[in-house]
């Protein structure tokens, strides 16, 4: 038996750094929204005993250091069913080391595709939960929407949906480290924080362009020349009309947001000259319900 599933992209309305904690991860506050652009994710059952994965991309890994593998491992273990063979399919679109949270949706695609393959022995939170165990953004990413997201970003409150828009996003050819950019920004003290509970407030009352003026991400204050071009690509999304426009993650892609269609569709047209990838998007709301 084969199902499929959607792997969603999530991108960073706002995301800030906290102090670092006794477990070596930082205190997180994040606003988190999936968007339309999505990889492709198939799951069937084999008699082999194996998890194994194959991608249309030849450099990811097949084994565990796949994150779906890893998640369909953790859940054959929650679920009383180690030992299973499972072959995974990804056919990737979310562009890789991007801070899209590409690979943690995958592997929440599988969360999702085997519960519904095993007759939902979990329910989200229990999903979420099980997510945990696999990474840090998988447990967004498994129900995804509009969220606010804190500890190491596995603590999720459902927000109000982010108002319709277009999304802009363009990922400059490099990809950047993200420890990396943690021991910079731990090098450094951070100078200024997103405005978070002004974003929550402005999605209360479903105002956009409130939510676009406070979008921040601190990672863009860390030293690293790279950031130049994260700048530029702001800017010129900037002067197309986008309301707001920050770095997603710790990048390297960027995004604006535009309530003019044709505004977004100039902007990525202009970008894509310079940029192998700029895609159009849409928020789209959770893909799991609620469950308290």
């Amino acid at each position: 038996m084969e199902l499929r599933e959607r792997a969603y992209a999530k991108l960073n309305i706002s995301l800030d750094v906290g102090e670092k904690r006794p477990d070596g991860y930082h205190e997180m506050n994040m606003v988190m929204q999936t968007v339309s652009l999505c990889d492709e994710v198939s799951v069937s059952t084999t008699e082999d005993g194996r998890i194994s994965a194959r991608c249309n991309l030849r450099f990811v890994p097949s084994d565990d250091r796949n994150l779906a593998v890893k998640a369909a491992r953790v859940f054959l273990d929650a679920a009383g069913k180690a030992g299973q063979g499972l072959s995974l399919s990804l056919h990737k679109r979310i562009p890789v080391g991007a801070g899209m949270a590409g690979g943690s949706s995958d592997a929440a695609a599988v969360l999702r595709a085997l519960n519904a393959l095993y007759g939902a022995p979990f329910c989200t939170r229990e999903l979420e939960k099980l997510a945990e165990r696999v990474g840090s953004d998988v447990a967004f990413c498994v129900a995804g929407g509009t969220a606010l997201a804190t500890g190491r970003g596995e603590l999720l409150k459902p927000l109000p949906e982010l108002p319709g828009c277009k999304i802009v996003i363009c990922k400059p050819e490099f990809s950047i480290s993200t420890p990396e950019l943690f021991r910079k920004l731990d090098s450094a003290p951070l100078r200024h924080h997103p405005d978070t509970a002004g974003i929550l407030e402005a999605l209360e009352r479903g105002d956009l362009t409130a939510v676009c003026r406070r979008m921040y991400n601190v990672f863009e204050d860390v030293g690293d020349r790279r950031l130049r071009t994260v700048a530029e690509i702001k800017s010129r999304m900037l002067d197309f009309g986008a309301l707001g426009s920050i770095m997603t993650g710790t990048g390297s892609a960027v995004f604006g947001i535009y309530t003019d269609a044709k505004a977004a569709q100039t902007a990525s047209r202009a970008l894509s000259r310079d940029y192998k990838f700029c895609w159009i998007a849409e928020p789209i709301g959770r893909v799991l319900s609620f469950e308290p």
